[in-house]
This record gives C-alpha cells, sequence and structure tokens, in this order.
C-alpha cells in the first residue's frame, strides 16, 4: 500500500515508521529498502482487501499521475462490505490499475461493487500478440453505417490491410448478414475515412486474456507508451476494434467527465 495514517494523517512509508491501515485499522509498518517500492505492509499476515494485488512500478506510476487524494480511496458497500480502489476522481470515476491475471469472478463482482468503473490493463506482456490494423471511420458517421468490414486477422493480410462491403449496393441486406457481392479495398475510400477517423482501428488479439473482452466496464491497455486502446465493439455487425487515445487526453477527461464511459467522446480545448 501507498498510504497508512500517521496520527490520523495519510501518509507515504517512510523509514522506521509505524502507522495504521486506513481500511482496518490494523497495524502497519513501512518497508523502504533499495531494491523495493517504499510501501506499507500489514504488521501481521493478513490482507483487508481480497482484491488488492502486489504494487509493481508501473502500478505506483499510475498512481503517482494523480493528486494523493485520488489513490487508495475505501468504499463502504451497505452490506458494508469494504474495498480500496486504486483510484478514484473527484468525479467519481473509480479506475484500477490491473497488472496481474484475473478470474471472470473477481472482474464481476469488481464491476458490480463499484459501477462507474475504468479497467487500465498493463499489456506491455501481450504487446507481440495483438495487432492493431488499419483505420475505421466514426462509427456514428455516415460512411461507417453504409461498410460491413471483414475481420482483419494474422492469416488474413487482405482482411488486415481492409476489406469491405457496401450495404447501399446490396439491396436487403444488413450489418449481420453477409451477402455481398462487391468487396472493396480501403484504398478505395482512403480519404474518406481519413476524413472522418476519430481514433478506431482493426485489431487481432493472438491468445487473447478473454475475461477482458467480456468486460462490462471499460478497458484500456497500455503498451507502455504516450498512448491507450480501449477495447470496443465497432458496429451492429459485432465486429471487434479499438479506440485509440492519448494519455494525456484521458488524464484530462477522468478529472472533469463524471461517467466512465463519456471518456473520449467529446472535445475538450487542452491548454
Amino acid at each position: 500500500m501507498q498510504y497508512a495514517l500517521i496520527d490520523g494523517r495519510r501518509s507515504e512509508a517512510i523509514a522506521g515508521a509505524r502507522g495504521v491501515c486506513a481500511t482496518c485499522n490494523a497495524e502497519m509498518i513501512s518497508k523502504c529498502g533499495p531494491r523495493v517500492i517504499h510501501h506499507w505492509a500489514h504488521a501481521r499476515k493478513q490482507n483487508c482487501d481480497p482484491w488488492w494485488e502486489n504494487e509493481t512500478p508501473w502500478h505506483r506510476e499510475w498512481k503517482n499521475l494523480f493528486p494523493p487524494e485520488c489513490r487508495e480511496i475505501c468504499h463502504i458497500a451497505p452490506d458494508g462490505e469494504v474495498h480500496r480502489s486504486d483510484i478514484k476522481t473527484p468525479t467519481g470515476i473509480v479506475i484500477e490499475v490491473q497488472h496481474s491475471a484475473m478470474t471472470d469472478a473477481e472482474r464481476l463482482a469488481r464491476e458490480e461493487y463499484y459501477g462507474n468503473l475504468i479497467w487500465i490493463v498493463d499489456g506491455r506482456s501481450f504487446r507481440k500478440n495483438f495487432d492493431i490494423y488499419h483505420l475505421l471511420p466514426d462509427p456514428a458517421s455516415d460512411l461507417a453505417r453504409d461498410l460491413v468490414w471483414f475481420k482483419a486477422t494474422r492469416p488474413m493480410q487482405g482482411a488486415a490491410r481492409g476489406l469491405f462491403w457496401r450495404l447501399s449496393e446490396n439491396p436487403g441486406s444488413s450489418k449481420t448478414t453477409n451477402s455481398c457481392v462487391w468487396i472493396h479495398g480501403i484504398g478505395d475510400i482512403e480519404d474518406e475515412v481519413n476524413a472522418a477517423y476519430r481514433g478506431h482501428h482493426q485489431y487481432d488479439w493472438v491468445r487473447p486474456r478473454k475475461t477482458w473482452l467480456d468486460a462490462t466496464c471499460p478497458v484500456y491497455i497500455d503498451f507502455g507508451d504516450e498512448g491507450l486502446v480501449r477495447l470496443e465493439i465497432y458496429d451492429a455487425s459485432g465486429l471487434s476494434c479499438v479506440r485509440r487515445i492519448s494519455k494525456r487526453n484521458f488524464l484530462h477527461d477522468v478529472m472533469v467527465e463524471t461517467s466512465a464511459r463519456a471518456i473520449g467522446t467529446r472535445f475538450y480545448p487542452i491548454g
């Protein structure tokens, strides 16, 4: 844990210090060795929050992007269940920063408990299995409503470059019926796609961590660069896609938006 209470005040770990857990009031001791992240640990073998995971440098770096008052916030449910979120913004959005593997049962429990929740998943270990392909037009655009894309995968290099058919050329068809006659390549509409682009791409995740594909709350993957990718469903065809968003914009939006699902959906001038 990054924080414990010393004389009733939240404090980061100080060498040789003792404190109290803000969640369970148990005694805490500081861990400040030269080869470990400075942190607090319960003096006796226990963990008052079973959802808590050991903190990695990546985990701590994410928490430190937010003001101290947003980190490690305790929540008490009406039935008395207590958990400690990694981050909670002033507008009520909870952010859970997840490095280790997670079961479906735990993910569902956390999503139900917090509700207005965002997942940040450490994707550095599976980056080589995650291919991001061609641009897609904004799914709300007139262009996107007329197009049905073929799913891009590693073995299907043509689709990975961008193959589609048009509803307007196939009367009686829909996004969920594949009755195309004319197949087009993205080069036919490249300028139109660029004009309607809002960050969406096709992707293929080889050997995916499937629990994140089934999440009911927004999932953002951090591959260790300046951006994030959010897992989304593109349109009524069920096509999976990612939406790119810069970390700078993400950090801005989570501090001003009140809904986890509104991140990256509006334009704000950022000075």
